[in-house]
């Protein structure tokens, strides 16, 4: 098989065009959300991503040409890979975002150093997690039904992807309404354009002269090429270290840990969804060069993990081969490492994209119920309930800070808010216990309902205990209030700084939560013992 055909520059437009925009959300974040400084996002997190791209893109490039000389093939197509978006926004609103928070009621004098040093941490973590999943992976997929694991990775798409962008959608219905029209045309109206045209280079041309038409173009944020020049890679040890130092992995563990596995479990699932396509290619090794790349990512200045993308039947029924991937990978760095970001973001608003944005989303919860036997449906939209509680949680404290909150002694987050809002029938108290830990809480519920709709009640009792066993660790449903926010409560954090806490409540800050899990196991293990209806039961009682 040559390095490269025909087919790889169609691939090439294709993929690039996703992962241009992948980066305009990058940039949206991390200028929008967090307020991140030119020096970190251009010197730091994109020469990070630039590595983290090559080491992967390239490597799967060359283990494709290798299976089609194995195998006397010319249609081996190369696994698609690149950043996360899950992870990558899993990881600025729940990870970054609430450090630099910190950061600013501490006082700090760089709380945007602080909070990319804890994206640093979390991304490298994440990074050994995924790495280790090249000899657990199959083990964990055994013991957790595919319900509970695409639930999870959809219900935080659709909560924080679509639900957070339709809002902005509707904000500029000029830009919003007419490219979320081309979306679903071209997605399931199979719409098709002169000459071949991508779908959504169609749908970012028109939502960007929109926006120019409109006078939200050009982002006056952005000055074109103001950041131009060559960033080299260079390892940024001295900060992963004191991002280590500084505590910056045990209070997001209710974070990395589910972003790893999930992260790994779905690479996992894509090179399987390869091999369906006819290019099977070894599990281990793909998986090690997975890990190893999300690792390279954040000791070079990324805070974004990479992984195996979802796709690989369609690069490959579009002609891709080798060569796309290795394209990807040369296209992406110059895009990282010279400042050309600048001009893009400049010229092409994130409004532009941001229906495809919502798209992502939604099509991860039509997958869902795709893969998903009829039966486990439930389990799917029960798995979804906790990122969304996640998102309307981050909203609600966000808009109580906008008013003031946390800004002040006389307005900050504590038990007496409670108080009001149940007053109002609004129990916020019950939404701070499901934030934290809310990926954990998501596979739980959905495979305890898998194994419930399945009669498999002491596999179900078993996932209960575990659920309670992670609440008296502290990393599911534990919360404690700060001036400006609400945190995980973790034990553990005190027993290393101060040593025991003082009473079981503060050792056990979700012992209620506990109780409440280990009372549900009970509750299976009796239902275990006691005769169940059979499927024609209950259809007549329907």
């Amino acid at each position: 098989m040559k390095p490269f055909v025909k087919g790889d520059i169609d691939g090439f437009f294709a993929i690039g065009i996703d992962n241009i925009v992948q980066l305009l959300l990058l940039m949206g974040l991390l200028k929008g959300v967090l307020g991140f400084p030119p020096d970190i996002i251009y010197g730091r997190i994109l020469p990070g991503v630039a590595v983290s791209f090559l080491v992967g893109n390239l490597f799967y490039a060359r283990q494709a040409l290798h299976l089609a000389r194995r195998e006397g093939r010319d249609d081996v197509c190369a696994l698609p890979y690149g950043i996360n978006t899950i992870s990558m926004i899993a990881f600025v609103f729940l990870v970054m975002l609430p450090a630099k928070q910190i950061a600013i009621m501490q006082g700090a004098a760089d709380p945007n150093k602080m909070a990319w040093q804890a994206g640093l941490a979390a991304c490298f973590t994440t990074g050994i997690i995924e790495f280790l999943c090249a000899f657990a992976a199959p083990r964990i997929r055994a013991v957790t039904p595919r319900a509970a694991m695409i639930a999870t990775i959809s219900g935080t798409a659709l909560a924080f992807l679509s639900l957070g962008f339709i809002l902005q959608l509707y904000a500029l219905p000029i830009i919003g309404l007419p490219t979320l029209a081309l979306v679903l045309l071209v997605v399931y109206g199979k719409v098709r354009f002169l000459r071949g045209v991508p779908g959504m280079l169609v749908v970012v041309t028109v939502g960007t002269i929109a926006a120019w038409i409109t006078g939200v173009a050009p982002n006056r944020e952005h000055v074109p090429f103001a950041e131009a020049g060559f960033y080299l890679p260079l390892p940024v040890l001295g900060d992963f270290i004191s991002a280590v130092k500084g505590n910056n992995i045990i209070p997001y563990l209710s974070i990395i840990l589910p972003m790893g596995l999930l992260s790994g479990l779905a690479s996992l699932q894509n090179i399987e969804s390869a091999a369906a396509a006819g290019d099977s290619y070894p599990e281990k090794s793909s998986l090690i060069v997975n890990g190893i790349g999300t690792v390279a990512a954040a000791l070079f200045g990324s805070t974004f993990p990479t992984s195996i993308y979802i796709g690989h039947p369609g690069w490959k029924a579009m002609g891709a081969r080798a060569g796309y991937s290795t394209l990807n990978g040369i296209f992406i760095t110059v895009i990282c490492t010279t400042g050309t970001l600048s001009f893009v973001a400049w010229a092409i608003p994130i409004e532009a994209g941001v229906a495809i944005f919502i798209w992502i989303g939604m099509i991860l919860v039509v997958q869902a119920f795709e893969v998903t036997p009829r039966r486990h449906y439930i389990a799917v939209v029960i798995g979804m309930l906790p990122g969304f509680v996640a998102w309307g949680i981050l909203t609600a404290k966000s808009s109580l800070r906008s008013v003031g909150y946390g800004m002040s002694p006389e307005k900050i987050f504590s038990s007496d808010m409670i108080t009001g809002f149940h007053a109002n029938n609004l129990f916020i108290d019950g939404g701070f216990a499901l934030e934290q830990g809310f990926l954990y809480t998501a596979v739980i519920l959905s495979v305890m309902t898998v194994y419930i709709v399945d009669k498999r009640f002491r596999l179900a009792a078993i996932w209960a205990l575990v659920a309670s066993a992670l609440c008296l660790v502290g990393l599911m449903h534990a919360y404690r209030f700060i001036p400006g926010d609400t945190v995980v409560n973790l034990p553990l954090l005190e027993i290393f700084s101060s040593g025991a806490p003082s009473s079981l409540k503060l050792l056990f800050p979700a012992w209620e939560w506990a109780l409440g899990y280990a009372l549900v196991a009970a509750v299976l293990l009796l239902a275990s013992v006691l005769p169940s209806g059979t499927d024609s039961d209950e259809e007549a009682v329907q």
